[in-house]
C-alpha cells in the first residue's frame, strides 16, 4: 500500500507554505525573509556582525569607507562563486602557510589588510613578498568585476578576517 501523509502532515505543510508565502510578500515577514529580500546573507549579519554599516580602512592614509550588509553580502557571493575553491574558510589551499587572516594580510608586501590594497592584489596577484606576479590566484580585471564590486569582495574578506570564527586558520 502506498504511503499517504496523514491530515496533520498536510495541514502542517500548508501552514508552512502560507508562512513562507506571507514572508516572501511582506505580510508579517520573519527576520530571515526580510534579510533575503534585501539581498543580505544571514551569515554576514550573524558571523560578521554587520547589523549596521561597517567602516573599513581603505588605504595607508587611513581613509575609510562604510560598507552595508548588502554590499558585504554581494562580496560574499562573488567570493563563494570564484574564490572559495582555493580559500575555503579563509585558508589558502595552494599555499597553506599564507591564509587570509588579518595577521597574514598585514604581513604581505605590500600589506593587504586595507580594502584598496586587496583590490590591487585582485587586479594583479603578486607573491606574498611582492617580488613577482603569481598565477596561483586568478586575476580579476575590471572588465569582470567593477571597482565597487572588487571593493565589496575585499570588504567581505577583511571583515571575515576581523570577525568570523576560525577564518584564516592554517590547521585543517
Amino acid at each position: 500500500m502506498p504511503f499517504l501523509p496523514g491530515r496533520n502532515v498536510c495541514l502542517r505543510f500548508a501552514a508552512f507554505l502560507l508562512f513562507v508565502g506571507c514572508g516572501l510578500f511582506g505580510f508579517g515577514s520573519p527576520s530571515w525573509a526580510s534579510s533575503k529580500a534585501n539581498n543580505v546573507d544571514p551569515y554576514v549579519r550573524r558571523y560578521l556582525d554587520v547589523q549596521e554599516p561597517v567602516s573599513l580602512v581603505m588605504n595607508a592614509e587611513g581613509q575609510t569607507r562604510v560598507f552595508s550588509a548588502a554590499e558585504m553580502s554581494a562580496g560574499k557571493r562573488f567570493f563563494e562563486d570564484n574564490c572559495k575553491n582555493c580559500h575555503v574558510g579563509g585558508t589558502t589551499l595552494p599555499n597553506p602557510t599564507v591564509p587570509l587572516s588579518l595577521e597574514a594580510l598585514r604581513g604581505a608586501t605590500p600589506p593587504r589588510d586595507m580594502v584598496l590594497n586587496l583590490v590591487t592584489f585582485l587586479r594583479q596577484p603578486m607573491t606574498y613578498d611582492g617580488s613577482e606576479e603569481t598565477y596561483a590566484c586568478r586575476q580579476v580585471p575590471e572588465s569582470w568585476l567593477s571597482q565597487e564590486e572588487a571593493e565589496n569582495v575585499s570588504a567581505f574578506i577583511l571583515r571575515s578576517a576581523q570577525k568570523a570564527p576560525g577564518w584564516g586558520n592554517t590547521t585543517f
